[in-house]
């Protein structure tokens, strides 16, 4: 699975885990020269508190576009630093 933004890959991965309808991507399959972090932080009762990047293409700017948890609680660990992206914000390709 691949996710894009003005037809570039934002990251890239077969090894991605959905979780509550969304595909989380390995941190090591994220195209950092695309992201951001962000300030802000929100917090999931079962999953902990999500940091969020921006998403950065030349002068394109999508902020808190994409989230992830350094910390996850228990339940959550199998996610620990893999990135999500809000689908209304970038497009997801299966092939």
């Amino acid at each position: 699975m691949k996710v894009l933004r003005n037809d570039r890959i934002l990251a890239e991965s077969d090894q991605t885990i959905v979780i509550e309808g969304n595909p989380y991507f390995p941190p090591e399959s994220i195209k950092n020269e695309y992201v951001q972090k962000s300030d802000k932080h929100t917090v999931c009762p079962w999953k902990g508190q999500a940091h969020y990047y921006h998403i950065v293409i030349g002068d394109d700017v999508e902020r808190d576009a994409a989230w992830y948890y350094p910390e996850p609680k228990d339940k959550a660990r199998q996610i620990k630093n893999y990135v999500a992206f809000y689908k209304n914000r970038v497009e997801f390709h299966n092939d």
